[in-house]
């Protein structure tokens, strides 16, 4: 009987975790830059990027990772978008001459980051 009920106990374990690990997930994407543009106050390089997020919709505190390490921070709002994104997108605003990311939409999601113009 006590293998039984270590291999339950066992089992809720791992269901948890995974359910932990998955929950992650949803509140983090890939991104790719092609060109130099400004999240935050800083300038990020053409390379690829993860952006993982917390908070509520409308206050939205994101970091931006590359290697496992984080490059920069910033504020943002979730959008809903009408249909899932086909791919991952990253929409630029031109601003003094530079590039700031405006807008990151992650493949089959139908949610999308809007960043503060901070």
């Amino acid at each position: 009987m006590k293998p039984v009920k270590y291999l339950a106990s066992f089992m809720a374990v791992a269901l948890m975790l995974c359910a932990t690990a998955f929950s992650k997930d949803s509140n983090s994407g890939n991104f790719d830059l092609t060109e130099p543009a400004t999240v935050g106050s800083t300038v990020l390089q053409p390379g690829h990027y993860k952006a993982e997020w917390k908070g509520a919709e409308t206050a939205v505190e994101v970091s931006i990772l590359q290697h496992g390490k984080t490059v920069a921070t910033t504020q943002a709002t979730l959008k809903q978008l009408p249909n899932k994104a086909s791919a991952d997108a990253v929409t630029l605003e031109t601003l003094h001459n530079s590039k700031r990311v405006d807008e990151i939409e992650f493949d089959n999601r139908s949610e999308a980051l809007v960043l503060s113009g901070m």
